[in-house]
């Protein structure tokens, strides 16, 4: 094995995906993975911020064990994913729906975490046809107040973020990650990830990393900060959540960690739309998929058949 190969990664009920393939959006290539039988109907997942698409390697099996064909993606500076000039919430939009109509032109069941739950609300009132079903996990942000913005406050922020963003891509465009070895990058994402194995951890490097001759670094780009440019701030979801009009199931943790939005559920409860339905675990963290895969896959099966 030479040094810029990596061993064969394995973990308990982990799956590599079935099929790979790449989606370009505006010139910038999205890898696409995918599990089980590609003629049966899709479910999306999307992730979140500074994670990529094989971080559902346990969970997305248990869905396509269940009749699925699911289909997830690293966004842009994530993973497999090419890196870009420039990164934003609208950019990762427009990538989500590129992904999403290479794949079906019926709506399907969308399911996000974290950054990818807070997305998916947004592409779900902007373009409420293409969702059969909404599963968020833990990407439910809440803060107060929730107060919104003249259009003009809007356009003054947006000057400022795109600036700041600027004067960030100047400074960091040159940077390369810290290299370290499999189980030195695992603990430094245990900081970040208390509550997850560290078994799990080494496996996500050798998935979400690469194998460089001066050790291993995850494969983000080094110019990543959460956010990109705005206008848009987290709290602004909540407000959208109301008027979604398909069947929508929201999943909390009930342990705060440094990644989660430490959204609890009396808060973001009287924004939950009409019918829809939130459950909160209690004894787990912003991960939950990843702490109970399937106790979450069970749930969501049961609500993609039976709507509530």
């Amino acid at each position: 094995m030479t040094s810029a190969e990596p061993p064969e990664a394995t973990h308990p009920g982990a799956q590599a995906p079935t099929r790979r393939r790449d989606v370009v959006v505006g010139g910038v290539r999205i890898a696409v993975h995918e599990w089980g039988d590609e003629h049966a109907d899709p479910l999306f997942l999307v992730h979140g911020g500074f994670d990529f698409g094989r971080t559902f390697d346990v969970f997305a099996p248990l869905l396509a064990a269940g009749g699925r064909r699911v289909v997830t993606w690293d966004q842009r500076g994530h993973g497999d994913s090419a890196h870009a000039a420039l990164y934003s919430l609208d950019a990762d939009l427009r990538d989500m729906i590129g992904v999403m109509a290479s794949t079906t032109s019926r709506p399907a069941p969308v399911i996000g975490h974290s950054k990818g739950g807070a997305m998916s609300v947004q592409l779900a009132d902007a373009q409420p046809f293409r969702f059969s079903h909404f599963i968020n996990i833990d990407g439910l942000p809440f803060r107060r107040p929730m107060t919104d913005l003249a259009e003009h406050e809007r356009t003054r922020m947006l000057s400022s973020d795109i600036t700041g963003w600027l004067q960030h891509r100047r400074v960091a465009a040159q940077l390369e990650r810290k290299p370290d070895t499999i189980d030195g990058l695992a603990r430094r994402r245990a900081k970040q990830n208390p509550r997850l194995p560290i078994e799990w951890l080494r496996y996500l490097v050798t998935v979400g990393g690469r194998h460089d001759p001066d050790g291993w670094r995850w494969k983000i780009d080094a110019s990543m900060r959460p956010g990109g440019f705005g206008p848009w701030r987290p709290e602004w979801t909540a407000t959208r959540l109301p008027g979604l009009g398909m069947p929508f199931l929201g999943i909390l943790g009930g342990i705060s960690e440094p990644m989660g939005w430490g959204t609890a559920a009396d808060d973001i409860r009287p924004f939950i739309p009409a019918g829809g339905r939130l459950e909160q675990f209690d004894d787990t963290g912003h991960f939950i998929h990843i702490e109970q895969p399937q106790r979450v896959a069970a749930m969501v099966l049961d609500f993609l058949e039976h709507g509530r």
